[in-house]
């Protein structure tokens, strides 16, 4: 297998060394705090029920309370940089795989908590903790990150609405925006910028999208695009735009999103979704590529996806301070939920008709195993995906897009795709993607908030240093990186 011609980042960096005293410290105290509250809740409410309901009830506390002591060990462990422990075979996907790959650590002195490569471990942390979950009667189907997700999605109502008010103006101006490539393109540069900037949102063009903005497009959409262009330090967006009108011809295109966190993100992911297939006359089909168990705190797993479209269609899913129990959001008006309701509607007729699609089952419980969603949560990067996932390479060779997005909170995909090594700055993303370059066409998103970086020119960069500025950290700066297909 190829293997990069620089080193992976590891702990000896500060901001990795941080991760292990602070980071994973505060999620791994997050679920046992969540775990705590569940047992508590459980707990009072044994007074009211039968003996037979109170056994029940005290088989699941206890089961929560062997997964809290399980988790403090590994706290424990983490702060003393003791060895990683192998996962424990519990019936679900890449136990062996992780135990091979930490037998190989071993045997090179790199399998303690703060010697081993930065993205094994953060990969083994969640499926070691998934182990503690499976290896229960009681707990194997609980996300303990699931009540963090709906909180987080719950907060992002303003611009959830607005974009919903938004798709109903383009649906007004459809013929309009049909006969106009260069207004389709403005349009989707703000989609671009939608999954760059994540809940800065509201802050875009996008938003705040009038019928006369419609319009003008192209005279509204340069002004608001150039005061960005100076914070995306790569951008490829001409190119990946000429690539999709390149399409035009076809019958069958497929865009496949690979996806990172649920909620408003989930959302964004649905809405640039829905302008490609409803838009425009270039993706016919999308794919949606979930992880199968609880990943990386916010990841979307197939029963957040499932979900999602029931909690937009909800009067009462976003509450408001002063807002009465069980009443619509204070944000929203009855015509905004009428536009995300019209919206959100769509999408899942696009669902039952195949337009939209998971790449597993929609009713896939947490752990279900699939020889290509696995690979979403194995140690590897995307490097080598031919010959680890074999049948998920043939897929994406049959996709017209392939996107990845790497944001304010989910820096996994850009890790894996260019190996979380210490690449120099400059070297070119094709470079960087190692043998899937030219494979399949790739659209990379991503906003800067970890040290790895590609594609940014050197001039540039070393201004950057000169600054004092942490533009590698900050996510003040992002990069839309294109590969398209070899010829």
């Amino acid at each position: 297998m190829w293997d990069a011609p620089f080193p992976p980042w590891d702990f000896t960096d500060r901001n990795r060394f941080e991760t292990v005293l602070r980071r994973w410290p505060v999620i791994l105290t997050g679920i046992i705090d969540n775990i705590y509250c569940r047992n508590h809740d459980l707990g009072v409410s044994l007074a009211s029920k039968t003996d037979e309901e109170k056994a029940a009830i005290e088989e699941i506390i206890e089961e929560g309370k062997k997964i809290i002591g399980l988790v403090g060990q590994v706290k424990y462990d983490m702060a003393r940089d003791r060895v990683l422990e192998p996962i424990p075979k519990d019936g679900e996907a890449l136990t062996d795989v992780y135990n091979y790959e930490l037998e190989r650590l071993a045997e090179k002195k790199q399998n303690t908590w703060l010697t081993v490569p930065w993205l094994f471990s953060e990969c083994y942390l969640y499926r070691l903790i998934r182990s503690f979950f499976v290896q229960t009667k009681l707990w194997k189907d609980y996300d303990p990150f699931l009540v963090q997700k709906e909180a987080t999605f719950q907060k992002s109502s303003k611009a959830i609405y607005q974009l919903a008010t938004t798709m109903h103006e383009l649906e007004k101006d459809k013929a309009t925006l049909a006969t106009d490539p260069d207004n389709l393109k403005v349009i989707f540069k703000e989609m671009i910028q939608m999954c760059l900037w994540g809940n800065a949102t509201d802050l875009s063009m996008l938003t705040h999208l009038s019928h006369e903005d419609i319009q003008n497009l192209q005279s509204v959409g340069r002004d608001t695009q150039a005061a960005r262009a100076e914070f995306i330090l790569k951008d490829d967006q001409e190119n990946v735009w000429k690539h999709l009108t390149s399409l035009s011809e076809k019958s069958d295109s497929r865009v496949d999103f690979v996806l990172d966190n649920a909620g408003f993100e989930l959302f964004t992911d649905l809405v640039f979704a829905d302008f490609l297939v409803t838009y425009t006359p270039y993706v016919s089909k999308v794919v949606f590529h979930p992880k199968l168990i609880p990943w990386f705190v916010s990841d979307v797993t197939p029963p957040d996806f499932k979900s999602a479209t029931k909690s937009l269609l909800s009067p009462t899913f976003f509450p408001q301070d002063g807002t009465l129990e069980g009443a619509p959001a204070s944000d929203s008006t009855e015509e905004s939920r009428a536009h995300l309701r019209e919206m959100v509607t769509r999408w899942e007729s696009y669902m039952a008709s195949g337009v939209f699609s998971l790449s597993v089952s929609n009713d896939s419980p947490l752990g279900t195993s699939d020889d290509q969603a696995n690979f979403w949560t194995s140690p590897y990067p995307y490097w080598n995906m031919k010959e680890l996932a074999p049948e998920l390479y043939a897929s994406f060779r049959e996709s017209n897009l392939v996107i990845f997005k790497g944001d304010l909170k989910d820096r996994l995909n850009f890790f894996r795709l260019t190996g979380d090594v210490q690449w120099p700055v400059s070297t070119p993303f094709e470079e960087a993607i190692g043998p899937i370059a030219g494979s399949f066409p790739i659209l990379s998103l991503r906003t800067n908030k970890a040290d790895v970086i590609v594609a940014v020119d050197q001039e540039v960069a070393d201004k950057l240093e000169k600054s004092g500025e942490k533009w590698r950290y900050n996510g003040k700066y992002a990069v839309v990186l294109f590969q398209p297909r070899s010829e």
